[in-house]
């Protein structure tokens, strides 16, 4: 309803009432009959006190100069008074700063490189490895034993493992550089992916893989989906159902590890690999394995085909491992 009607209506029944009737504020109504009270605010004259543009300019010219450039404003205010000059307060010399978008630290900053995403690809064993450290607990609370791994993206064969009393990357090179041997791996045939761990990027790790030519990765910081296969093996370690919860000693982790290991890689069906084991992929007797269970399912279905939607298959093998796998190759997949 219109301010005009409305105020027809209020001459007879009066505000209050007529408010009610139309369903308009009070508030609304005196606002409207006030007139606009919005706008633009009224320009604000220049203070007395304000800087003027000269003054401005040789505190900017004071600030950025190289004897107090990597100062911060509270230090240059006080060296400056103590050479007996005072050109403003320090909350002025912060506001000139901050209308140039200069108010930021003033100290020249230790710049770092782009963490870049790593894509990482394998088709067959011994091309991508990744390794990392977890913890296993200890006798008493805050002890732990440090369990390294390294598994094979493609065939998530365990090649190398050791339980020690402490993170050392002395034992991490050792422990690369055995696996690496026992499984006869060239120059330029291997690249090797972990995390920023401190056993991960010391030059000792660094200097070895150059020697033996194997290309290094890492993950981006704080990014646990950037090695997600040694993540998830160690989900599968820790939630073993014999898993014991705590070891008494290294030497019981290790004897306890030993039989997981052995089990996972020989024993374990891997769903990921056609339901084969790591060590079937890994050393080649999968394609066998799987030919004879395509006779197996064969002669089951001549036997019985009723009891079957189709030709049965086996689940088939890998052909490719990723770690991020980029979008462009996923829609060329779909």
């Amino acid at each position: 309803m219109t301010l005009a009607a409305c105020t027809e209506l209020i001459e007879v029944v009066g505000t209050t009432r007529a408010c009610v009737l139309t369903g308009r504020s009070k508030a609304t109504h005196y606002r409207a009959l006030a007139g606009p009270m919005h706008g633009p605010p009224a320009p604000r004259g220049t203070p007395s006190n304000a800087l003027s543009p000269e003054e401005r300019a040789e505190i900017l010219a004071v600030l950025r100069s190289p004897a107090y450039a990597d100062l911060a404003v509270a230090q240059v205010w006080a060296m400056l008074l103590d050479d007996g000059t005072y050109l403003a307060s320090q909350s002025t010399m912060h506001r000139v700063l901050r209308e140039c978008g200069e108010n930021r630290d003033r100290r020249r900053q230790r710049t770092h490189p782009a963490k870049k995403k790593p894509h990482l690809v394998a088709h067959k064993p011994l091309e991508v490895w990744s390794w990392d450290i977890t913890k296993l607990n200890g006798p008493l609370r805050g002890v732990y034993f440090d369990c390294y791994v390294i598994i094979d993206i493609f065939s998530r064969y365990v090649v190398g493992w050791t339980v020690e009393a402490s993170e050392d990357s002395e034992i991490a090179k050792a422990l690369i550089a055995d696996a690496i041997a026992r499984q006869g791996v060239g120059r330029d045939q291997l690249t090797l992916h972990a995390d920023r761990g401190t056993s991960m990027t010391p030059k000792t790790v660094a200097q070895l893989l150059e020697d033996l030519g194997v290309t290094r990765t890492h993950s981006r910081p704080h990014v646990s989906d950037d090695n997600p296969y040694i993540e998830a093996h160690f989900k599968t370690l820790k939630y073993c159902p014999a898993w014991p919860g705590h070891f008494d000693t290294v030497e019981d982790a290790r004897a306890w590890c030993e039989l997981f290991f052995d089990y996972y890689n020989h024993v374990h069906r891997h769903r990921a690999l056609g339901l084969h084991s790591p060590a079937s992929v890994h050393y080649g007797t999968a394609t066998e394995i799987r030919a004879h269970r395509a006779v197996t399912l064969d002669a089951a279905y001549a036997a019985n085909p009723s009891r079957f939607a189709g030709r049965p298959t086996p689940p088939k093998l890998p052909t490719v491992a990723w770690i991020n796998e980029p979008q462009e190759a996923l829609i060329q997949n779909v």
